[in-house]
């Protein structure tokens, strides 16, 4: 007895042991957020204040300061997050994480990100530099000074922080732009279908905008075909591409943002409306902050990794963006010289590859040489293929991308726009923006309104015929890019007659604009609900701007209903399910069985209409996460027999046949995961908000402790956008990782009633209370303010930074 009352205590003994060591560790993570600490950097002393959110207030006596300020909060709250963000952009993932991160490494050197912001940084300006380097001296100096025990996933991992680097930031900079634009990947997509079906049938699964026909375009299919694209390795090499690419260009995600003028808003000053729709991350994207110092007085939503307030207010304007989603990124297909595989063919004869090696470390494997290339056009994007098969391709895929060329100076138009102090100061400040470019609605306290799209658009040829919509023969300079839209030139409106401006990711261009930007817009849904919304009533206040971003109605979904309310399959639960759909109003609530009858529904009938044309393998990689809302119209009204045939049977199944298969489908679905009464149906059961972690949101045992989930209405047509994904498993489908990320609503009138919320907290640590602190209120539409008083702007502490002595 006393051998085991002894083992016991030496237990117990253990187990406080261990408490204490955790609990001290906790302490030794968190920020300080109170006294003084000394750092190395700093010009002056800076004080930094934190509300009861933990947004910081950053008061300095110079930009210079202020801007490292902002890198000290930052690794303070977010320096695990700045670590992805550095890996990610550099290709250097799987010395972290090991081999199942080694296709995106690949993918990501043979992009070459790292090294377009190295010739960026060549070429910066002086201020653009100047601001880098003191937010990097703040990250640094953090570094040393502030972190006493690393964020756990570093500890867990085995990794230390390495010193931050100008680079960094610009290289983040460039990823923004990858995660905002996907053209290239609605190219490779016609490439793949191309060795299923004609380009007309292309044209139905892959519709123009509505309203719209596409243009004259050669028959693709049928230069694929001679160029022997469509069989053996080439095509499989170029199927996977999207599998090892980082996200980008994903449906159901894109933007809000509206601007009134006095005429139409309740203070008689503009309001204005953002709620930007990103990936969902834990932490936020986000991180909320305030900068004041002589000539910089601002707000808003920073990006950790970046010295810049992104979207916010300063002393006399506010500002918002939508992703314009321009046509910025053309694949080339480049054929490969067969006298020397160092060589491929222009249209002056053949060129050398301009060629990189690089060395990727795998955790727990061998290093692995790769060695990648570019063309004329940009970097070859399939030298990141990863077949066995040591064969040289007669062909290759090289990617044009306007955010990799060296010129670009992302920094020096996003630090002008935050000290202008009108509607024109803010579009001239913009006039250099390159990329990603972005529809900006801004006003100002004079009562001016704009909305204004800078960004480098390339012109094509008058004689080509493809219009970047398909991969072009790299050797045919036809395709080639002949100069920019004029930088005065891209789409802007100011000051309407209607009294306010917005978007939604919609076609912002009107009949006759001269120039070429996209055919790759957002479906009109959100922007045909927001002028409905605006058009209602006279005047709106900064509460009816706020329920307008928590709508929920879905035109989208009220399109497609009539065909649902007709599904009559011999399924047990059919008409119980019918009840459900009775007197559905297009209301995607989250305490509602119609949105999740209806999603699981159309999922279905895409996958009995389309999947036998193009094969179930590329169904699952290509249209995994495709709503087909506009081909699903256009079917299902012309009732296309073509389409609604299954080509695996002998028999000739018809639209009316599908349609009610598809119902029986998404029952039996249903049933096997929320049981067998449809009034017990919940949207928000299966329609979750989940912001993932990196990388813990793959390991079970951790992501309970590092993921954020939440109950969620809406779709990705609502302006409370909501994706609802349509592939994985059982429990990933019809979940949300793409939804707005920030909602702001400005006054200019008072910004002190300007208000904000991410989808997260503040914190990176996710045992404190600011991990997850605005993810219950984000999901109820609320808001914090983004100017506080100067008493709530410091009862979460106030630290202040001593420069070391001279």
């Amino acid at each position: 007895m006393r051998w085991i009352r002894r083992g016991l205590w030496a237990v117990l003994l253990a187990v406080i042991l261990s408490a204490a060591a955790l609990w001290a560790y906790t302490q030794r993570a968190a920020p300080q957020v109170d006294g003084t600490l000394v750092l190395p950097g700093a010009q002056a002393p800076i004080t930094i204040s934190r509300d009861a959110h933990g947004i910081p207030s950053i008061r300095a006596e110079s930009a210079h300061d202020a801007w490292f300020g902002l890198g000290v909060v930052h690794v303070q709250d977010r320096l695990w997050q700045m670590e992805t963000h550095r890996r990610i952009a550099a290709g250097r993932l799987a010395e972290a994480f090991g081999p199942a991160a080694l296709d995106t490494d690949r993918f990501l050197r043979a992009l070459g990100v790292r090294r377009a912001a190295e010739a960026q940084w060549a070429q910066a300006s002086d201020e653009s530099r100047t601001v880098l380097t003191a937010y990097t001296a703040g990250v640094n100096a953090a570094l040393q000074g502030a972190v006493k025990a690393r964020p756990p996933e570093y500890l867990i991992l085995g990794l230390t922080p390495a010193p931050w680097e100008p680079v960094d930031s610009l290289a983040w900079a460039i990823m923004m732009a990858w995660d905002l634009g996907g053209n290239w990947q609605s190219e490779l997509r016609r490439l793949r279908l191309a060795a299923h079906l004609p380009a007309d049938r292309i044209d139905q699964i892959l519709p123009p905008y509505p309203g719209e026909t596409m243009p004259p375009v050669r028959d693709y299919v049928q230069l694929y075909r001679d160029l022997g694209l469509l069989q053996g390795q080439p095509r499989q090499a170029w199927m996977d591409l999207p599998d090892a690419a980082p996200p980008s260009g994903v449906e159901g995600t894109g933007s809000n943002n509206w601007v009134l003028s006095g005429a139409r808003s309740a203070t008689g000053r503009p309001l204005l409306a953002n709620d930007p729709h990103l990936a969902l991350t834990a932490p936020a994207l986000w991180y909320l902050a305030r900068l004041q110092a002589p000539g910089l007085d601002v707000a808003g939503a920073t990006m950790p990794g970046l010295p810049s307030v992104v979207l916010g207010q300063n002393a006399r304007i506010a500002w918002g963006f939508t992703n314009t989603a321009p046509d910025v990124q053309d694949l080339y297909i480049e054929q490969v010289d067969p006298a020397d595989p160092g060589r491929y063919r222009t249209p002056e004869g053949t060129a050398a590859f301009e060629r990189f090696d690089e060395v990727i470390r795998v955790k727990g494997a061998p290093d692995v040489k790769l060695t990648v290339r570019a063309t004329r056009h940009g970097p070859v994007i399939s030298d990141a293929g990863t077949l066995d098969d040591a064969s040289t391709p007669t062909h290759v895929l090289a990617l044009r991308w306007t955010a990799l060329d060296a010129d670009v100076d992302a920094v020096a138009p996003a630090l002008a726009l935050q000290r202008a102090g009108s509607v024109a100061e803010f579009t001239a400040a913009v006039a250099t923006w390159v990329a990603p470019m972005q529809s900006m609605v801004v006003a100002d306290v004079d009562g001016a309104i704009g909305l204004v799209a800078p960004g480098r658009v390339p012109l094509r040829r008058p004689d080509n015929d493809l219009f970047g919509l398909a991969p072009a023969p790299g050797w045919d300079a036809r395709y080639d890019w002949a100069g920019w839209v004029p930088a005065d030139q891209t789409p802007r409106e100011f000051d309407p007659p209607q009294g306010w401006l917005g978007s939604a990711n919609q076609r912002i261009t009107a009949p006759g604009y001269p120039h070429f930007i996209s055919s790759d817009w957002g479906l009109p849904y959100r922007m045909q609900r927001i002028t409905a919304l605006l058009e209602a009533r006279p005047t709106h206040s900064l509460d009816d701007l706020a329920a307008m971003q928590a709508d929920v109605h879905s035109d989208a979904a009220m399109a497609l209903l009539p065909w649902l309310q007709k599904a009559a399959p011999p399924h047990p639960l059919a008409a119980a399910a019918q009840q459900q759909l009775a007197g559905f109003d297009g209301r995607m609530a989250a305490d509602r069985a119609a949105p999740l009858i209806h999603w699981a529904w159309q999922r279905a009938l895409a996958r009995r209409i389309f999947e036998d044309e193009v094969g179930e393998a590329l169904f699952q990689k290509s249209f995994a996460g495709r709503s087909f809302q506009d081909a699903l119209q256009g079917v299902l009204a012309r009732d296309d027999t073509w389409w609604c045939d299954d080509k695996a049977t002998p028999a000739a199944e018809t639209c009316t046949q599908r349609n009610d298969a598809a119902l029986a489908d998404a029952l039996d679905e249903l049933a096997a995961r929320f049981g067998n009464d449809p009034a017990a149906w919940r949207w928000g059961d299966a329609h979750r908000a989940v912001s993932l972690h990196r990388p813990f949101s793959n390991v079970a045992p951790l992501a309970a402790l590092f993921q954020l989930s939440v109950p969620v209405g809406g779709d990705g047509f609502t302006l409370n956008a909501t994706q609802a994904a349509l592939g994985g498993t059982a429990h990933q489908r019809y979940r949300s990782t793409h939804a707005p990320s920030l909602r702001a609503l400005y006054d200019v009138a008072d910004r002190s009633r300007s208000r904000v919320m991410h989808s997260s907290g503040q914190s990176g640590l996710p045992w404190q209370t600011a991990y997850r602190s605005f993810m219950a209120p984000w999901s109820a539409g609320q808001t914090v303010p983004l100017w506080p008083s100067a008493g709530e702007a410091a009862v979460g502490g106030t630290l202040v930074l001593q420069p070391t002595a001279p």
